[in-house]
């Protein structure tokens, strides 16, 4: 079957959309682009569906080289038959393909190897077939040969038996059937290594475990693998209770064994056997747990891509002058202040906690710089000492209602990774490192997404088990991940970051430094057009990347839209049609529902693309980010040991793994609300109930303070309902504390429903709302 072919069965799409689509790719185009601006070729395929087109499509491609290089190497040894030749252009599977290459591929000198230089396949082949007359020990004596150091019948015997034991294990047909068998139905036993129950504790859980192969998840599969590569654990794949002789069957049955009677039958049973145990066995074991790892791996890198996705869609507070406070006890908090655009106008350390207790200093230098400033909002990292700093700004807005500060607690996960980075010595080389954290804290609640994509995505800790994946395929996902966001929202061409930039389709690093240094040189873009004008970026970098870029007060009034400029003379078009102008056309629903557009509807721009512009024109460079949600956190709980069974509290969705979701509740130590707790029905996966970001409703099940684990739960409890999607009933009517947005949606993602919370009540109250 052809690739495209191929690929278009998986994907349920017509081999026209996956040709369209594999010469766009082939031609340089990238997967944003493709998907916003070519649906008329592609037949709309969205960016999820061609993120796994361009992934198989590369994995195919590969195996097709593959196979030409094994079909080469067997025909160079004239070992190559018209029937493994069409099974090798069958395979489908680089498995299927090196299995049918495994008794051909060039080996090193192995024991059988020797033996047959020593002339022992003939006596190997009497034996397998049970037509040599007398013992095996009597027929072994004519295969003598003392110059390559065969000299008695049990040698003899013995590099027969390597030969087939080689033999039998090297089967396309036989590993494939067995392989299947044992990973739907062996038992991976796994057990603790000896002397290492102190030291393993941690995996206490795998100490005496068992499970069939094929039904471990990928969280359980990779704790067992972590515990094995650290020494602790032990494990062994076993075939299913009472099927011990099925893998010795199974070889006999494939060859075409019959059983019998006498010493030959006996010395064929004994090289089934090792056969079975020695070399079969063992190698498919080896197999299947590569394949339980690549399955797991897989999974892993799936949930920390959906996990990040939320959290780079998250609602952004818009261009607001910002507070950003890193807390600290001994240390002092870090306080910094930055403008609309994200640039750094103050900064101070105050000491408002034990042991200094220097609050009201703390209130008044806080006032000071808000008052100077006009900061309108604070943001607060959420590690050590949050919830004390929380009540300094709380009080701090209290005291100040002039200002009408809102105070939100962020996620500061990843902000010491970029404080410490290059980038961040590059942009602040005189300021302490303590002091850029706060700068990104402020940063992240002005705009999530153009802050993250600063920090290495594995350090934003969002996933499970990320430092055992493959690192290489982990980094090609969370970029893909981090490209469709970007693409997704669109940038301010003339505020944005190298970093943002670089994400933006069809632009390097280097042309995304090059349009920086043109801005800070020639000044502020007017116009799309200008950036031919930037050093190496050119017609094609330009198709790809014009139509994510946003220009705000523009010469041209779609510059500032998602309406890609090949589009323009059709938009112009459109406004004819209507006899009126180009800005009389945009933001007015009504006068486009007005248009023609069968008769603006071309080869080129046709009913995908049309429908794209109106939506667009009717709200134009509207970002598709939702509005903030607010969590409030109980005043009388800070502390794990504030927490009482049965306690039910409100949080925020901090980290989504297969096993259940982990949350906030505000006790500097998050809750686990596992798979089995997430509503009172089935929960095959987290994600399709929760999200990163999502407020919740939980109650306390279990407190484990030596260990720092509470135990939570979504369920109904006796005699109430909690609501299905976390969101509280109340919430529009508490203080704000916590930011918790919905998440957005990019490449097919579906976002939770949720209550609008205080946040964006208040924003808007203060007139501080996006939209």
């Amino acid at each position: 079957m052809q690739i495209e072919k191929l690929i278009a069965s998986e994907l349920n799409a017509r081999t026209e959309q996956v040709q369209a689509a594999i010469r766009l790719l082939d031609e340089g185009a990238s997967v944003p682009f493709i998907s916003r601006y070519r649906k008329e070729l592609t037949g709309a395929l969205d960016d999820t569906q061609l993120r796994t087109l361009e992934q198989r499509l590369g994995y195919l491609r590969d195996l097709a080289e593959r196979r030409d290089i094994v079909l080469g190497s067997i025909r160079d040894q004239g070992k190559l038959s018209a029937e493994l030749e069409q099974q090798i252009l069958a395979a489908d599977t680089k498995n299927r393909l090196e299995d049918l290459y495994l008794p051909y591929r060039p080996k090193r000198r192995t024991r059988a190897q020797k033996a047959r230089e020593a002339g022992l396949e003939p006596l190997s082949d009497l034996l397998l077939g049970g037509k040599g007359q007398g013992s095996p020990q009597q027929q072994a004596q004519n295969f003598l040969n003392p110059p390559a150091s065969i000299e008695t019948a049990e040698q003899a015997l013995e590099g027969a038996r390597h030969i087939l034991v080689e033999r039998l294990a090297e089967n396309a047909d036989l590993l494939a059937s067995v392989r299947t068998w044992l990973w739907q139905q062996g038992e991976l036993l796994v057990t603790v290594a000896r002397g290492k129950e102190t030291e393993g504790q941690k995996f206490s859980n795998y100490f005496d475990y068992r499970e069939r192969c094929g039904r471990i998840p990928s969280h359980r599969a990779l704790a067992i693998l972590r515990g094995h590569q650290e020494g602790v654990l032990r494990y062994s794949l076993q075939p299913p209770e009472g099927q011990e002789q099925e893998g010795v069957q199974r070889i006999a049955r494939h060859w075409q064994l019959r059983p019998g009677n006498g010493k030959a039958q006996l010395w064929l049973d004994e090289t089934l056997q090792q056969c079975w145990s020695q070399k079969l066995l063992p190698g498919i074991e080896s197999d299947l747990v590569r394949q339980m790892r690549i399955a797991a791996e897989a999974e892993a890198i799936q949930v920390f891509a959906r996990n990040l996705r939320d959290l780079l869609l998250a609602a952004p507070a818009g261009q607001r002058a910002t507070l950003g406070l890193d807390p600290g006890l001994r240390s002092g908090t870090k306080a910094a202040v930055i403008d609309a655009t994200g640039k750094l106008l103050a900064h101070e350390t105050l000491y408002p906690h034990a042991p200094h207790k220097r609050w009201d200093q703390a209130l008044a230098t806080l006032a000071k710089l808000c008052r100077t400033h006009k900061v309108e909002l604070i943001a607060i990292g959420n590690g050590t000492a949050s919830r004390e700093t929380e009540q300094l700004a709380q009080e701090l807005a209290q005291k100040e209602p002039a200002l009408s500060l809102v105070p939100v607690v962020v996620s500061e996960a990843g902000a010491s990774v970029y404080s410490a980075s290059e980038l961040a010595a590059r942009e602040f080389p005189d300021l302490d490192v303590t002091i850029r954290g706060a700068v990104s804290i402020a940063r992240r609640l002005q705009d999530p997404l153009a802050e993250l994509v600063k920090i290495d995505a594995k350090a934003i800790g969002v996933g499970q088990y990320q430092h055992d994946v493959d690192q290489g395929a982990l980094a090609r996902m969370l970029g893909a991940v981090t490209e469709d966001c970007v693409n997704h929202v669109g940038v301010d061409l003339n505020t944005a970051s190298v970093e943002l930039l670089s994400q933006i389709a069809g632009l390097s690093r280097s042309v995304a430094s090059n349009i920086v240094e043109y801005r800070n040189q020639q000044g502020a873009f007017s116009r799309r057009q200008q950036l031919l004008k930037v050093p190496r970026l050119g017609p094609k970098a330009y198709e790809q990347c014009a139509g994510f870029l946003r220009i705000r007060n523009a010469s041209h009034v779609l510059d500032n839209s998602a309406v890609h400029p090949e589009a323009y003379p059709l938009v112009e078009r459109m406004a004819q049609q209507l006899g009126c102008s180009l800005s009389q056309l945009i933001g007015d629903p009504a006068r486009l529902a007005q248009l023609n557009l069968g008769a603006l509807r071309t080869e080129r721009f046709g009913d995908y693309t049309l429908g794209d512009i109106v939506r667009e024109l009717e709200k134009p460079g509207r970002d598709p980010r939702p509005e903030f949600v607010s969590a409030r956190f109980d005043d009388a709980v800070t502390r794990m040991e504030d927490l009482t069974t049965g306690m039910q509290l409100e949080g925020v969705i901090t980290n989504i793994t297969n096993f259940g979701a982990f949350v906030d509740i505000g006790v500097h130590q998050d809750g686990l609300v596992h798979i089995s707790e997430l509503a009172d029905r089935f929960v095959k996966d987290p994600h399709d109930l929760v999200s990163t970001g999502q407020i919740v409703q939980v109650r306390v099940l279990e407190v484990d303070a030596r260990r720092k684990r509470i135990a939570l739960s979504m369920k109904s409890a006796p005699g109430t309902a909690v609501p299905a999607t976390g969101s509280s009933p109340d919430a529009t009517s508490r203080p704000a504390t916590k930011t918790a947005a919905k998440p957005g949606k990019a490449g097919g993602h579906k976002p939770a429903t949720q209550a609008e919370g205080t946040l964006a009540a208040k924003l808007r109250a203060a007139g501080l709302s996006k939209r």
